[in-house]
């Protein structure tokens, strides 16, 4: 109460100049008048009136229109003609509602229900959620449709995810990230790879190589099936996920043995007698000696793993294709090393990296090819490795988790981009554009399966892993139909880099015109 009375003697003796003040002494007829005056005088479009307003009842412009359109909406809340409804429709909106909160807002069937009682939403209860889901899942297929009867060579990405111990079987065409089939199934064997690849045939996508880690049945299936296809071993699994987690796990074993030799020195100082110095000095030169052979260790094994991450690269510093032999032979010579260090757990890893190197390097041939079709375009050598830098910089911007290594990356990438625009004098962003979509062809790693496993796992997360085919195939529409906000793809739709064809409808009108064409009577109903 006394800032009150303080605030009010401040304000006699320096007043202050209000820019709005009430108006109690215009009565609600009044103002309802100065609303209709107002009102028309926006319709016929007279000039000047809501000024002669203001000055004669002494109140502000943003006032008088405040008044007008409040009366504009009464009126037309009162008065104006009631909007039929078309059934259809209001149909639509409730099932996009119920769409959007289950895939875009990635809420489970409860949470959904939850929302949609809460705005009043008719079709709101668990079970009519569940039910619909189920049924626009029925409709969508499994496997993506051809676009025309010409068969579609892509890349087969292909791996397994799974809702507690039941495998879904997914393949993925990497350059567009367009879901091609999903499939819930029992096993994992080579049989059901088989039959998974066999329905991607028979709808038309066939593969130039297929990219997967080495799993018995995805191996013993391509060769089976698909015996004249590339099989491309994943890279990551290959390597990074066989050797790159000793790389942390042995320099937390050399900090670890550090910490354990410092509060050994430490005790040093506490000592007494000469048993007990003599006890902790041998405790110390142990813990010394210990700590000397994990960081050693450490510090090489970390070396050669990234001297034979290094050697996975495409091109070398110049920007020049490197040669595949070179590279096996320099990745076996690390794998040597590797052994002669001793550790049983990293021989152990090397074993099987070396399974795997036979089809590890695939890629450099595809790689070759790549470049024997970009050289026979107008673009000269020298062009062309400067493109070939800055977009292997780009892929090392995708894979870092840093932002100093992003930022580093894209600075190398920009550097090489200058470069080569040097040799251009116009339309340097389409040869870019185009150099960099031939690159992505060469596909080393199965990670884009990844990628879709974080997209698929929130829904499995939130259902508590009992997923259906229906909505496996309802995530697979969403995501092949849905527009990309950020990213290299921003902008498109995985179904449009695929097809090459635009998508002018969002993935809910697409989905209600495939229900319509199934069951015309569907959005008739109630």
């Amino acid at each position: 109460m006394q800032d009150v009375i303080k605030t009010t003697k401040e304000s006699e003796d320096f007043p202050i100049r209000r820019k709005f003040i009430r108006r109690p002494d215009l009565p609600a007829l009044l103002r309802l008048q100065i609303a209709f005056a107002a009102l028309m005088a926006q319709k016929c479009k007279c000039w000047g009136t809501i000024t002669a307003l203001a000055r004669e009842y002494v109140i502000s412009r943003t006032f008088i229109y405040f008044l007008a359109n409040t009366l504009e909406q009464t009126n037309e809340i009162m008065f104006g003609s009631p909007k039929l409804q078309n059934p259809k429709n209001e149909l639509k909106l409730t099932f996009s509602y119920m769409l959007s909160l289950r895939f875009e807002g990635r809420c489970s069937i409860g949470s959904s229900s939850t929302i949609m009682k809460r705005f009043v939403i008719d079709l709101s209860s668990e079970g009519s959620i569940s039910q619909y889901v189920a049924y626009f899942g029925s409709i969508v297929p499994d496997t993506v449709n051809r676009v025309n009867d010409e068969m579609q060579v892509v890349v087969f990405a292909s791996d397994e995810i799974f809702a507690k111990i039941q495998p879904i079987l997914i393949t993925v065409d990497p350059l567009s990230s367009a879901i091609l089939r999903i499939e819930l199934s029992d096993t994992r064997k080579s049989q059901d790879w088989q039959n998974h690849w066999d329905s991607l045939i028979k709808n038309g996508y066939y593969p130039s190589y297929i990219v997967c880690d080495q799993g018995i049945g995805l191996c013993s299936a391509k060769k089976e099936l698909l015996p004249e296809v590339i099989l491309q071993t994943d890279t990551y699994h290959a390597i990074a996920h066989l050797l790159g987690h000793w790389v942390i796990r042995l320099e937390k074993s050399a900090y670890k043995a550090i910490t354990d030799e410092y509060e050994c020195e430490k005790k040093l100082d506490s000592a007494r007698s000469d048993q007990v110095i003599d006890k902790r000095i041998a405790q110390f030169e142990k813990a010394q000696r210990l700590a000397n052979e994990k960081t050693e260790l450490y510090d090489s094994f970390n070396y050669l793993y990234h001297c034979i991450i290094g050697e996975l690269r495409i091109f070398d510093s110049n920007g020049k294709l490197r040669d595949r032999k070179t590279a096996k032979e320099n990745i076996e010579a690390g794998l040597n090393l590797i052994e002669t260090l001793n550790n049983k757990n990293l021989n152990a890893a090397s074993k099987k990296v070396r399974r795997a190197l036979p089809q590890l390097l695939n890629y450099f041939d595809i790689a070759s090819d790549v470049i024997a079709k970009l050289q026979q375009t107008d673009i000269n050598n020298n062009e062309l490795e400067a493109l070939c830098m800055a977009w292997q910089w780009n892929k090392c911007v995708l894979k870092a988790k840093k932002s100093e290594r992003k930022r580093y990356c894209a600075g190398e990438e920009q550097f090489w981009l200058d470069y080569a625009a040097d040799y251009f004098e116009d339309g340097f962003d389409h040869i870019k554009e185009q150099v960099y979509h031939e690159l992505d062809h060469i596909v080393q790693s199965s990670a884009i399966v990844e990628c879709i496993n974080s997209i698929v796992r929130p829904y499995l997360n939130n259902s508590k892993n009992q997923i259906t085919q229906e909505t496996l195939n309802l995530i697979m529409f969403y995501h092949n139909h849905r527009r990309y906000k950020d990213g290299k793809r921003k902008k498109s739709t995985p179904m449009e880099l695929l097809t090459g064809k635009p998508q002018k409808q969002d993935w809910i009108e697409l989905l209600f015109a495939l229900v319509e064409e199934k069951d015309p009577s569907f959005f008739q109903r109630r």
